[in-house]
């Protein structure tokens, strides 16, 4: 089962990332994606900060999760850090499965744990005020679907 857990710095272009993991596991069933940009619905900017020894182990331990949860071939996962202008990627994560409801599910758990357990920080600059972002009722509630 081939991984590609990353944590980056600077933008990223998720066809050329959906392309090289399409190539990477086109024997596979089903390929799902998600990616996730900043809104561009006021905000001027997003900022992730994280805390280095906990954040890409754990989206690792998340990841490995997934693989075995669902049996995939494939798992890529991308998250972006520092600051981010409308439009931007902040993440993309695709699994790859002989079955297209295994890839679902595992994007979809992985994107429930991001959202609600991450290790990242985030705040966002309106009329330039920053503030902090803190996770929604219903990010918690989509978590819980899968207890």
């Amino acid at each position: 089962m081939a991984q590609d857990v990353r944590l980056l710095e600077s933008r990223f272009v998720p066809t050329d990332e959906m392309a090289a993991f399409y190539a990477a596991h086109s024997a596979s069933g089903g390929i799902v994606s998600f990616l996730g940009q900043m809104r561009g619905d006021g905000a001027e900017l997003l900022e992730l900060r994280h805390f280095a020894p906990l954040t890409l182990p754990g989206m690792r331990e998340l990841a490995q999760t997934c693989i075995t949860r669902w049996q995939l071939s494939g798992l890529l996962m991308l998250h972006r850090t520092g600051q981010m202008a409308p439009g931007e990627p902040i993440v993309l994560v695709a699994a790859a499965a002989p079955h297209r409801r295994q890839a679902f599910a595992a994007a979809d758990y992985a994107m429930d744990h991001l959202k609600s357990e991450s290790w990242f920080w985030k705040r966002e600059r309106r009329a330039g005020q920053w503030h902090w972002i803190e996770p929604r009722a219903d990010d918690y509630a989509g978590l819980a679907r899968w207890v």
